[in-house]
């Protein structure tokens, strides 16, 4: 039997990347950022996916349609993929919100991953929103290769679950850069890493949520 693996992408840059984007923005991508999701499809094209899925979000389905025309795919939607809700820090300048987006990483870190700020959604909280959709994926397609389009911390929050040598107080060793590739492999039990944070082309703030 094929290998069963899931690559977990995050969207290309955003038009305003310096700005923290929850799921109430739905912003579309940057010129660099189309660019990014052009080079994505040139590095997906030949992979031989058996399905492409993203979020419904612009910033996401903008993402996808570049790699789905190169791997001869139409993305999917699955609208419970999208960002993590932020509340009223969703629209603000990475340096204004800094310090309540760090809060919640250090709670999550120190184990408290039910806490959230305000209007924000918990680790917790994506983990069960999420992961159940990645376990049907790889049950649905089991010994083929799926392509999930998401964002920065739903990937970083996949990641901290569903890999074995990770937990959520590794929060920091696992970046995520926009048009990056986590490259996973079912092993008959559990997932594992073959490539973490791959980057097509980087963008010049390069900045990690």
């Amino acid at each position: 039997m094929q290998e069963t693996r899931l690559l977990l992408i995050r969207h290309a840059e955003t038009s305003t990347p310096n700005v923290f984007h929850g799921a109430e923005s739905d912003i579309g991508l940057s010129p660099w950022g189309e660019r990014q999701a052009a080079l994505l499809g040139d590095r997906l094209a030949n992979v031989r996916a058996d399905a492409l899925y993203c979020s419904g979000m612009r910033r996401a389905i903008a993402t996808a349609g570049p790699v789905g025309a190169a791997c001869g795919l139409t993305p999917e939607v699955v609208v419970d993929l999208h960002e993590r809700r932020i509340g009223a820090l969703s629209g603000q300048t990475r340096e204004a919100g800094w310090d309540v987006y760090g809060e919640s990483k250090r709670r999550w870190i120190a184990g408290d991953l039910e806490f959230s700020h305000p209007g924000g959604e918990s680790f917790a909280a994506i983990a069960r929103r999420v992961l159940p959709i990645l376990e049907e994926f790889r049950r649905r397609h089991e010994g083929r290769t799926t392509i999930v389009v998401a964002h920065g911390i739903v990937i970083r929050v996949a990641l901290l679950s569903l890999l074995p040598d990770y937990v959520p107080a590794d929060f920091d060793r696992i970046a995520i850069d926009f048009a990056s590739i986590n490259d996973l492999a079912w092993d008959g039990s559990k997932w594992n890493a073959l490539a973490l944070n791959e980057v097509v082309a980087p963008s010049p703030a390069r900045p990690v949520a």
